[in-house]
């Protein structure tokens, strides 16, 4: 597509920055605002979206511009957020446009005709796909901004940036992108927390209420029919201090076993020294039906005794509750 072609499209496209380190509950409610727009949406986690608006226009009779505001207002008054919210004709527009708003939040639409004009002042590090080390190999050949780019005949940039990279950023400098917005949820996830009473800066004490996570997880996993492909912990330190990582699981689980060893992982790769813990979150990522799951035949006897006792406490669990029964550590805690 030539930026003459562009230039007769519609601005459709939605780039939604959240703030950094939005809670994942909150952007999820986020992204159902957005649902409310259009039924295309894009997530792109942690904080970000596309939305692809060409539906909307015409089920609201509006212009592109107002359903940013509309979505500013919906995401205050409903979440307290605010959000930048950049609308082009393309996704690297779009992305682009929501970078250069001012924080906390706002609305720049660029229309198709003016993309060129729009671009063209623009640090080259500024236009949405470009990296540092690539905006610096740019900067070294004299080209410090997207209309110079622009300018540059394409295979000059791939030699400079390598082919597939090169074609895609003198593209990008035009103003030419064609991929759409495809729809994707956020992938499913299930969160369990423990807020200390005071700071703690014992280290026994809080692998102790990382077991106890450890089996409220587990036990979460297992009542939905799910299991977990990944592990994140989320260590909160006095003054809003986190430490955050995710690890994945060599098969999905939602075994206590398997979620132990990989949280066990996560923690010690925190190096606790000093830092007063307030809070501890344990969270499942990439969920997936249980049933999905293959089963791995193994020899191992250990492991399956304890997924036989685990089956057994859970049943006990669904009849007496969930604190009636669980590992020793917990018990000698709590007492």
């Amino acid at each position: 597509m030539t930026t003459d072609q562009a230039a007769h499209r519609v601005s459709t496209v939605m780039h939604v920055r959240c703030p950094d380190r939005l809670p994942e509950e909150t952007y999820r409610k986020v992204l159902e605002l957005l649902a409310e727009l259009s039924p295309v949406v894009q997530a792109l986690p942690p904080t970000a979206a596309l939305v692809e608006l060409k539906g909307a226009l015409r089920y609201y009779g509006t212009d592109t511009r107002r359903l940013g505001e509309v979505l500013r207002v919906r995401s205050l008054s409903r979440l307290g957020v605010d959000a930048r919210v950049g609308i082009g004709p393309s996704i690297t527009v779009a992305a682009t446009a929501s970078a250069q708003v001012p924080k906390p939040g706002g609305v720049l639409a660029v229309d198709p005709g003016e993309v060129s004009a729009w671009l063209a002042p623009l640090p080259v590090d500024a236009l949405h796909g470009i990296g540092p080390r690539q905006a610096e190999t740019l900067s070294d050949y004299g080209i410090h901004s997207v209309g110079l780019l622009a300018a540059v005949p394409p295979a000059t940039v791939q030699r400079l940036l390598g082919g597939r990279a090169g074609r895609t950023a003198a593209d990008r400098a035009r103003g030419i992108d064609p991929r759409p917005v495809v729809p994707r949820a956020l992938p499913a996830a299930a969160t369990v927390r423990w807020r200390f009473a005071r700071h703690t800066l014992d280290g026994a004490e809080a692998r102790t209420a990382l077991l106890d996570l450890v089996v409220r997880l587990g036990l979460l996993l297992r009542d939905r029919g799910q299991a977990a492909r990944a592990l994140t912990l989320t260590l909160t330190f006095a003054g809003d201090g986190r430490w955050e990582k995710t690890r994945r699981l060599a098969e999905p689980s939602g075994h206590d076993d398997d979620l132990r060893l990989i949280a066990y992982q996560l923690m010690d790769a925190a190096g606790l020294q000093r830092g007063r813990l307030t809070m501890l979150t344990l969270k499942g990522d990439d969920l997936v039906d249980s049933g999905q799951v293959a089963i791995q035949i193994t020899f191992d006897d250990v492991r399956e005794a304890r997924l036989v006792v685990e089956q057994v406490t859970d049943r006990v669990r669904d009849k007496f509750g969930p604190r009636v029964i669980g590992p020793a550590a917990l018990f000698r805690h709590a007492s």
